[in-house]
C-alpha cells in the first residue's frame, strides 16, 4: 500500500540528509548490546492517521518474534524488538529510524508500513548499511531507485504492478470484460500507478478503456464523475484506492443504478468498507489483496494470531507477520546477527513459508509471490482466484 506524493517523497529525503550526520557510521548499527539478544528496530506507525495500518503490522511482527523466541531463539540469542512511533510521519520514520540505528544499535528495522515513510527511512538505513524490511509498501520505488537496486531494502508484500496486472488479467479472462472505465484518486501516486498499469494491460489484452474520471482524497460526494462513468455503460469499473473513499464511491454508485462489477486493490481490505458500503451494496465488488482467511494454506497463521489476540488478523498483520519470518529466516541463515550477513541472506530468501503462503526474493528484493483475488458476496468475502505474477 502507497501513501504520499512526490513531494513528500522529496521532503522526507531532505530531511534523512540533514540528519545523517547524526547517525552516519557507516557499521551497520553496531554498538553495545547482551551477547544473548539480537536487537531488531520496529519503526511503524503507532499513532497518526494511519495508525491502524502500523499497529496491525506490528503485531503480525509480534507474533513471529515471540513464536521464535518461545521456541528458544536463534542459536541461544533472543530476539530484542525495540519499538519507534513514526507517528505516521515521513519526517517522524527518519527521526525513528535514526534513534533505532544510533541509540538502540539494532541490527535490522522492520517497517514502516507505508510507502513515502519507508523511502523517507532508506537512506539513514542505507548509509549506516542497516537492513530494512518493509511489510506493506507495494510502490517499486521502494526498493529501486532510477533503475538501481536499494541494496538494504526489502519488502514482504507485492508491488503495484502486479495488482494493476492481476486484476486486468481477472477483468478479461474471469469476467470476460471487453471494456472498462477507470476512477482513480488523484492525490495518490498509488492510485494513479495502478490505474495506468491496469490500462495498458487490460487494453493489451485486447479490452477497451472507456473513460477515465478522478476524485481526491477526502472527497465525499462522487456522484458527478459516477453518472459520467455510468453514461459510458462499460463492463466494469475499476477503483485502485483507499477504503475509506472506497465505500462511499460503491454505495453512491449502487445508489446512483451502477450494477456492473466494481473493481478494486489491496487499499479496499479493510473491513470498515463494508461498514461504509454497506453489505448489498458491496455485492459484485471484487479486490487484489495478500492473503484470504477462507485459504487453508494460511489457516497456521490465523489460527496462531487468534490465540494471541483474540482476533482474526487484517492485511497488514500478515504482512508484519511475514517480515518477522523473513527477519528470522535470514538471521538463522546468517548464522549472525552481522547486518551485512543479513543483508546478503534476504537477498537469497528463497521459498520461505510465511503466513501468506511461500515467497521467494527476486532480484529487486521484491518477494514472489500470488496475489488472491476476494469477492464481496452477501456481507462475506469470497476467494475466487489466485494468481502468480507473469
Amino acid at each position: 500500500m502507497k501513501f504520499g506524493s512526490k513531494s513528500l517523497k522529496l521532503m522526507a529525503a531532505a530531511v534523512g540528509v540533514a540528519l545523517m550526520g547524526s547517525v552516519f557510521a557507516g557499521c551497520g548499527g553496531s554498538g553495545s548490546g547482551s551477547s544473548d539478544e539480537i536487537k531488531v528496530g520496529a519503526n511503524f506507525e503507532l499513532t497518526g492517521n494511519v495508525a491502524n495500518y502500523g499497529s496491525a503490522s506490528m503485531d503480525g511482527l509480534k507474533l513471529a518474534v515471540k513464536e521464535c523466541n518461545d521456541a528458544g531463539g536463534i542459536n541461544g540469542k533472543k530476539i530484542n524488538l525495540v519499538s519507534a512511533d513514526n507517528k505516521s510521519e515521513a519526517s517522524e520514520a527518519v527521526n525513528a529510524a535514526t534513534k533505532l540505528i544510533s541509540d538502540d544499535s539494532v541490527k535490522v528495522i522492520v517497517g514502516p508500513a507505508v510507502t513515502a515513510n519507508v523511502i523517507a527511512e532508506s537512506q539513514v538505513a542505507t548509509d549506516n548499511k542497516v537492513p530494512v524490511i518493509a511489510p506493506d509498501a507495494t510502490s517499486p520505488d521502494v526498493t529501486v531507485e532510477n533503475g538501481a537496486v536499494k541494496p538494504f531494502i526489502f519488502r514482504s508484500c507485492f508491488i503495484d504492478p502486479q495488482q494493476g496486472s492481476v486484476m486486468a488479467k481477472f477483468a478479461t479472462e474471469t469476467l470476460k470484460a471487453k471494456t472498462a472505465v477507470i476512477y482513480v484518486d488523484n492525490s495518490t501516486d498509488y492510485s494513479k500507478s495502478l490505474g495506468k498499469v491496469f490500462k495498458e494491460k487490460f487494453e493489451a489484452a485486447g479490452g477497451k478503456v472507456l473513460d477515465q474520471q478522478a476524485f481526491v482524497a477526502k472527497d465525499t460526494d462522487f456522484k458527478a464523475t459516477l453518472t459520467t462513468l455510468k453514461a459510458a455503460n462499460a463492463d466494469v469499473i475499476f477503483v485502485p484506492a483507499y477504503y475509506e473513499e472506497v465505500g462511499k464511491i460503491v454505495k453512491q454508485a449502487r445508489e446512483l443504478g451502477i450494477t456492473c462489477p466494481i473493481l478494486g486493490t489491496d487499499g479496499w481490505d479493510d473491513p470498515k468498507v463494508a461498514d461504509i458500503a454497506g453489505a448489498d451494496a458491496l455485492n459484485n465488488t471484487y479486490f487484489s489483496t495478500h492473503f484470504s482467511d477462507k485459504d487453508d494454506s494460511v489457516k497456521d497463521f490465523i489460527d496462531a494470531f487468534n490465540k494471541e489476540y483474540g482476533h482474526a488478523p487484517n492485511v497488514f498483520a500478515a504482512l508484519g507477520y511475514d517480515a518477522g519470518k523473513m527477519l528470522i529466516d535470514a538471521i538463522k541463515r546468517a548464522g549472525s546477527d552481522d547486518p551485512e550477513k543479513i543483508r546478503q541472506a534476504l537477498e537469497e530468501t528463497k521459498d520461505l513459508k510465511v503466513g501468506t503462503g511461500t515467497i521467494t526474493i527476486d532480484k529487486d528484493h521484491n518477494p514472489i509471490k500470488p496475489a488472491v483475488i476476494l469477492e464481496n458476496k452477501g456481507g462475506d468475502r469470497v476467494m475466487v482466484a489466485k494468481i502468480m505474477p507473469e
